[in-house]
C-alpha cells in the first residue's frame, strides 16, 4: 500500500536530516540529487523543515557562476540538547552535547553505595543536571545511558545482573521520573560498537564484531549495518564462554567458569605477574589489566626504537612482554593448555571461536584495555586466528577509547541524533 501523504513528508524530512547530520550543510540541488527526489518536493521539505527551526540558511554556494547563489541549508545544531550517561561499577561520566554531536561539557564522579542506594542515585541525577546546566541547556531532549549488563530488547529496562550495583537500576527509574526529556538505556559494549562505526575503527564496515575488554570482557555484533542484541538482549556475552584452560563451567548466574576467567581485568593482572609485567598504581575506577598491556607495549616500542634515548626505558624486559602478549610461535609446555600461554592466544581464541559463528570479516579492540594494546596487539590477534581459522578475520584496534560508550550513547541510541525530534510513525 503506498504512503499516505504524511508519511512520505515525515519519511523525507528524516532522510534529508540524516544527510545533512553525516555529510554536513548542502544545498538544495546536492539534496535533490542524494535523495533522489523532484525539485519542487525538496523545495517543500527545506521550508517545512525551516519553518519547525530543524535547519537553517548557513551560506551560499555558486559564487563563480552567474546567477543567484544557491542557498546552504545546515542543521540548526543548538534546537536540542542531547546528553549522555557512561554508568561503570563504580562511577558514572556525562557528556552533553547539541544536535550535532559537538561535546559541550563533561564531568564524571566515582559513585559507590556506602551512603546507601538512593544518595547513590542521588549523585549521578545531581551530576547529570550540573553538567547539563554548565552547558547552557536549559532541558535536555535525550539522554542516552550506557550500562554493563543486559537490556531488555522489548521493555528497554536494565536487568538484574549478578555483580553490578542495585543503583545501576535505580538510575534509568530516576532519571524517567526528574526529567522531561526522552530517557534510553543500552548496553555500553552495543553503544561502543557503533561509535566506532560512525567515527571510529569500523567506519568502512557494515559487518564487524567488537570485542571490549574493560573490567571483564563482551562483545558487541553488527550485521548488515544493524546491531544485533539477541532474542533476550544477551548477544555478546562471551564472558560465559565455556573455553579450555579454565579450572570450571560457568553458570547461570556466575561467569567464573567461562572466558571472564582468562580475559577479565583480574586475569590479565594475573597473567602479567606470571610473565614479569606490571603497571602503574591503580588508584582509580578504571580496569589495572590497562596498565599492564600498556607497560607491555611500550616494552616492545622502546626495544624496537631506532633512537632509543629518545623513548622511555621500557617498564619491563622486551622477553618478558613477548611472552605476556604471546610470542609468535606461541610455545606451551605440552601441559600446559593453550589459552594460558599469553594475551595473544587467549584473545585468538575467542575471537576464532566468534568467527566460527558469526563470520564478522573483522573484529575491533575496544574497551580500555583493547585500545591499550593498540595494533600491536590487534596485529598479533589476527595472525593467532589466522593459525587457528580458516575464515578470514581482520583485527583492528578501537579509536575511541575507553569510553567510547557515552561517546555513542547521544547519537548511537535509538532514537538519538536529528531523527529523534520526529517520532517514528507520523
Amino acid at each position: 500500500m503506498p504512503a499516505s501523504p504524511r508519511t512520505a513528508r515525515a519519511i523525507n524530512d528524516r532522510l534529508a536530516l540524516r544527510l545533512l547530520h553525516e555529510r554536513g550543510p548542502l544545498t538544495a540541488g546536492q539534496l535533490k540529487d542524494l535523495t533522489g527526489l523532484s525539485r519542487p518536493t525538496v523545495a517543500d521539505l527545506a521550508e517545512r523543515l525551516q519553518s519547525a527551526g530543524l535547519i537553517g540558511v548557513v551560506g551560499e554556494a555558486g559564487a563563480e557562476r552567474r546567477g543567484p547563489n544557491a542557498k546552504v541549508y545546515g542543521i540548526v545544531a543548538d534546537i536540542a540538547h542531547l546528553a549522555a550517561l557512561d554508568v561503570r561499577t563504580m562511577g558514572v561520566s556525562v557528556v552533553v552535547s547539541d544536535l550535532l554531536g559537538t561535546v559541550l561539557a563533561e564531568a564524571a564522579l566515582p559513585i559507590d553505595e556506602t551512603g546507601g542506594t538512593e544518595i547513590a542515585v542521588e549523585r549521578a541525577v545531581a551530576l547529570l543536571e550540573e553538567t547539563a546546566r554548565s552547558a547552557g541547556a536549559r532541558e535536555l531532549h535525550s539522554v542516552g545511558i550506557g550500562a554493563p549488563g543486559l537490556i531488555d530488547p522489548v521493555t528497554g529496562e536494565l536487568r538484574d545482573s549478578s555483580g553490578l550495583p542495585a543503583w545501576h537500576r535505580r538510575l534509568v527509574a530516576a532519571l524517567q521520573k526528574e526529567l522531561p526529556a526522552t530517557v534510553l538505556v543500552e548496553n555500553e559494549t552495543n553503544l561502543a560498537a557503533v561509535a566506532e562505526r560512525r567515527a571510529g575503527a569500523a567506519r568502512d564496515r557494515d559487518t564487524f564484531v567488537l570485542l571490549w575488554l574493560g573490567h571483564g570482557v563482551g562483545a558487541a555484533v553488527l550485521l548488515d549495518g544493524r546491531l544485533r542484541r539477541g532474542a533476550s538482549g544477551g548477544a555478546g556475552e562471551l564472558g560465559f564462554l565455556p573455553v579450555p584452560g579454565t579450572s570450571g563451567l560457568p553458570s547461570a548466574v556466575d561467569c567464573g567458569g567461562g572466558f571472564h576467567s582468562l580475559a577479565s581485568s583480574l586475569a590479565i593482572v594475573e597473567l602479567g605477574a606470571e610473565h614479569g609485567v606490571f603497571g602503574p598504581s591503580q588508584d582509580g575506577p578504571g580496569p589495572a589489566g590497562e596498565g599492564v598491556v600498556r607497560s607491555a607495549v611500550a616494552a616492545l616500542a622502546a626495544s624496537g626504537s631506532e633512537n632509543r634515548t629518545a623513548v622511555m626505558a621500557p617498564p619491563v624486559e622486551p622477553s618478558a612482554a613477548h611472552a605476556f602478549l604471546g610470542a609468535p610461535a606461541d610455545r606451551v609446555a605440552p601441559a600446559r593448555p593453550p589459552t594460558a600461554a599469553g594475551l595473544r592466544p587467549r584473545r585468538g581464541v575467542l575471537v576464532s571461536a566468534t568467527a566460527a559463528v558469526i563470520d564478522p570479516g573483522c573484529v575491533v579492540l575496544g574497551g580500555e584495555i583493547g585500545c591499550a594494546g593498540g595494533a600491536e596487539l590487534a596485529h598479533r590477534v589476527e595472525e593467532r586466528v589466522a593459525a587457528l581459522s580458516p575464515l578470514r578475520t581482520e583485527g583492528r584496534a578501537g579509536e575511541l577509547g575507553g569510553g567510547a560508550g557515552p561517546g555513542g550513547a547521544p547519537l548511537g541510541a535509538p532514537g538519538g541524533g536529528p531523527g529523534a525530534l520526529f517520532p517514528s510513525e507520523p
